[in-house]
């Protein structure tokens, strides 16, 4: 059995994903943890920073373990495994408990730009640009970092196309990357 630590933050992180940091308060996750509020405290100081430990959670577990594991597996080229991110998402967006980005849902939740929670998503987006950058450099993008933004940009957008309920919100970004990739690869490497 999970120590209480482990359980609080495992509750959060399933009421926040669905539910958003606002609408879920701490003694509604004292009660789904079966934790008592001492328990929380000594763990967390406060509801923010068990919103920052929720979303480092969700980067070790969505963004690293599970979105660019998939995206590695399936792709082996650089190129190939900006566009493999699409094919993941599709199967994302299909799924019943897609509940959009916690990250993007996060800040616009926390308008306060240095509200702890708030900071923390815009840190956990750059290390998904940063991902996104190594894999264009590899691919022999012109100006990674760049096109890193503009990749992302298709990404975000996709994800709030899936939310509004555009069944083909990754394939139709995937067609837009495939573009984007196009323009932006160095002319010296074979198509």
């Amino acid at each position: 059995m999970p120590d209480g630590r482990e359980r609080i933050l495992d509750t959060a992180y399933e009421l926040f994903s669905k539910h958003g940091t606002r609408a879920v308060g701490v003694d509604r996750i004292i009660t789904e943890a079966g934790a008592a509020k001492m328990t929380l405290y000594r763990n967390f100081a406060s509801k923010d920073e068990l919103i920052v430990a929720f979303l480092a959670a969700r980067e070790e577990r969505w963004t690293r373990g599970w979105l660019q594991a998939e995206v590695e597996q399936r792709a082996t080229e650089p190129a190939d495994r900006l566009l493999a991110i699409f094919d993941v998402f599709g199967e994302w967006f299909a799924r019943p408990d897609f509940e959009g980005c916690s990250f993007i849902n996060v800040m616009l939740e926390l308008t306060d730009r240095g509200d702890p929670g708030r900071v923390a998503s815009v840190e956990h987006l750059s290390v998904i640009r940063e991902f996104l950058s190594g894999l264009a450099e590899a691919a022999g993008v012109e100006d990674a970092e760049a096109f890193a933004h503009q990749w992302h940009i298709l990404m975000k957008g996709s994800i709030v196309a899936a939310a509004e309920g555009d069944a083909l919100a990754a394939a139709r970004a995937k067609e837009l990357g495939e573009l984007l990739l196009m323009s932006r690869r160095s002319s010296t490497l074979p198509a």
